[in-house]
């Protein structure tokens, strides 16, 4: 891994478009008119300028699980990183095995989520961008504020219009959250599914920061997709989970179970492995040459039990008798989540069983 200023990764990205071009016979392509070539081939036989993408915030514990899938399946990632303690965090993952070790390039590159320019020359070369968070907290000092959630609506806006203006970039997968689609008047509605919207005036009332951000960063995306000519999708996990999410995740984690209680009353309390997560992000993007387009919610259980719950809070340190309310839920009369669109998907490129 070797890190690359945005002025030095504009030169290397010419020179590789140099000899893409000479490759080709000196064929040009433009965003609006490309495609690509047998959609029906797996993964490892798209070209090579088809296998470099990137990943912003990479060092979170969604962004690591997905550079660990991307490599994987033979890409080539660059990682965005803004300060220097992100550059040391992915040295000490690579040393303790926490990043996989690749025969492919991974490569850290300095660049602003708040310029559009910076993000632009960050994914100048890339075919595809993974945008996972505007910002991480490792310490989880912050706690997710009404401010963040503004922050997430900017980061959003900008790393979309840089893949509009940047024009090796054909798609953007964009990671939401479940909470963008379960806070709304339930009475009107007994399936959550992928068409389904919170309502921004409750998460407002209710005070769920968290889910404003995931609902206006999300929208605004689409918005700038719609203008720009690149390919969107999005993914609406649920809380995501794995080894120590809480310690790696904490701000997301504590901020996703604000409104747990109501949640967990509807049926809506619902979770994903983070490793499923990540493979579910490479596998749209690359099912995205297809017919792969629009939103995915993904999760892997909910929560529906005393049981479950209770481990739950032992994993967050949750009060559990603040969750559990004084009468039992009845989960037969809750509403129904449904990922059956990423299901759909997902099985006809290997078995499904609601895994995602």
């Amino acid at each position: 891994m070797g890190i690359v200023c945005p002025d030095e990764s504009k030169r290397i990205e010419i020179e590789e478009f140099r000899r893409m071009l000479l490759s080709n016979a000196a064929v040009h392509r433009t965003k609006a008119s490309d495609e690509f070539r047998n959609p029906g081939q797996l993964p490892s036989a798209v070209g090579l300028e088809d296998k470099k993408v990137c990943v912003t915030s990479g060092v979170s514990f969604l962004g690591i699980a997905i550079v660990n899938q991307l490599l994987l399946r033979g890409y080539s990632v660059r990682v965005i990183v803004q300060k220097q303690e992100d550059l040391e965090k992915l040295r000490e993952m690579e040393i303790s095995g926490e990043m996989r070790q690749s025969m492919n390039t991974v490569e850290a590159v300095m660049a602003s989520l708040n310029d559009v320019e910076s993000l632009s020359q960050a994914f100048n070369g890339c075919r595809g961008v993974f945008h996972t968070a505007a910002f991480v907290d490792p310490a989880g000092l912050s706690g997710y504020s009404k401010s963040m959630a503004e922050v997430e609506v900017f980061v959003s806006k900008n790393v979309t219009q840089a893949c509009a203006i940047t024009p090796s970039i054909r798609n953007c997968v964009l990671t939401s959250s479940l909470l963008a689609c379960v806070w709304q008047d339930l009475n009107s509605s007994r399936t959550i599914d992928h068409d389904c919207w919170s309502d921004e005036s409750i998460c407002i009332n209710k005070k769920l920061w968290y889910a404003l951000g995931k609902l206006k960063a999300e929208r605004i995306a689409w918005d700038v997709a719609r203008e720009g000519g690149f390919k969107l999708a999005t993914i609406c996990p649920g809380l995501v989970t794995g080894p120590e999410f809480l310690s790696r995740s904490p701000t997301s984690t504590i901020a996703y179970l604000k409104g747990a209680q109501e949640m967990f009353r509807n049926g809506l309390l619902a979770s994903v492995d983070v490793n499923k997560l990540a493979v579910a992000h490479v596998l749209v993007f690359e099912e995205m040459k297809n017919t792969a387009y629009g939103r995915y919610i993904s999760f892997d259980q909910v929560i529906t039990s005393e049981e479950e719950l209770e481990k739950l809070a032992g994993e967050t340190g949750i009060d559990i008798t603040t969750m559990s309310s004084n009468s039992r839920t009845n989960f037969s009369n809750c509403t129904k989540l449904s990922n059956a669109k990423l299901c759909r998907l997902m099985s006809t490129i290997h078995r499904c069983n609601s895994e995602f």
